[in-house]
């Protein structure tokens, strides 16, 4: 395995393994919903099976859920700050 390189502000490099293909597309088509990202790469994941699936999210572009989940996140954290 490479060593990771820093996403750029904003954007974050998401990997999984999938039992199949078909699991991995369909977790890829929920971020999708959520965030513009990259066209996902697959790859197999190794002896046993499975589906490797890398993509980049731009979090500075999300949609909705993602947005509102945001906004409230960032709400939350600015409240938990020490007095």
């Amino acid at each position: 395995m490479q060593p990771a390189e820093t996403p750029s502000d904003g954007q974050a490099d998401v990997r999984f393994v999938a039992a199949s293909p078909e699991v991995a597309r369909r977790v890829a088509e929920v971020l999708r919903r959520c965030f513009a990202t990259t066209e996902q790469r697959s790859y197999p994941a190794g002896s046993m099976g499975g589906t490797r699936l890398q993509l980049t999210v731009h979090t500075t572009r999300a949609a909705e859920p993602a947005r509102s989940w945001l906004e409230t996140s960032r709400s939350s954290g600015e409240d938990r700050r020490p007095q």
